[in-house]
């Protein structure tokens, strides 16, 4: 059933103000969190000389935020929260766009790489051909997007107070495709560990030309 815009205001509001409320403890539980395969992972396929122009899309707190500014590249931070962004700034130093994932206004051709570290799971799937397209139009040619996602069987609605839809990998490698976009590589997390233990699903994925 197709969400209407009410809904989908409601979705992005509860799901932020729950961040808001538990922007102190999300920050205490996962500031330690080792993503640097992660963040690898982006900087490796991007073809472009450093420093890079980074945009990372949900970024919290600000904690791989600041590793790509120690790293020197131009790192900037986009979030929903206005509690984390504040958060991110301080932390970081970056600039950081308090944004709505289901809101976006951003600048085309502009990023080597974009950042969807545990975020884009949040946009509902109807929105999500539109919300690619846009993270598309914002890379400049040939440029990477990275995602981590918790994978699932293509459910979605709430968890708690937060919204999700949760796909598996033929799914969205399917989203991915339709909105221009070549798989360079996918992993599950964390390493080392049985698949069933493993419940986030890592993608890279380059801009095709001709694409948004």
């Amino acid at each position: 059933m197709k969400l209407n815009s009410r809904e989908l205001e409601l979705i992005s509001g509860r799901t932020l103000a729950d961040y808001e409320q538990r922007a102190e403890d999300f920050w205490a539980g996962t500031r330690e969190h080792d993503v640097s395969q992660n963040i690898e992972a982006l900087l490796a396929a991007i073809e472009g000389e450093p420093p890079l122009v980074i945009l990372d899309f949900g970024c919290g707190p600000g904690r791989d935020l600041k590793t790509f500014a120690e790293r020197g590249h131009q790192a900037i931070g986009l979030e929903g929260s206005a509690r984390f962004a504040e958060m991110a700034r301080q932390y970081s130093g970056c600039p950081v766009w308090r944004q709505d994932f289901l809101g976006l206004d951003l600048p085309e051709t502009t990023f080597d790489g974009i950042y969807a570290n545990a975020s884009l799971f949040h946009v509902p799937t109807q929105e999500l051909p539109r919300v690619l397209s846009e993270l598309a139009a914002a890379l400049k040619p040939r440029g990477v997007l990275f995602c981590s996602n918790p994978r699932g069987s293509d459910e979605e609605g709430w968890s708690g107070a937060r919204y999700g839809a949760f796909h598996s990998l033929d799914t969205w490698r399917g989203f991915m495709t339709a909105a221009g976009f070549a798989e360079v590589d996918h992993y599950y997390r964390p390493a080392g560990l049985p698949r069933e233990q493993q419940p986030w699903l890592a993608s890279v994925w380059r801009k095709l030309p001709g694409s948004r």
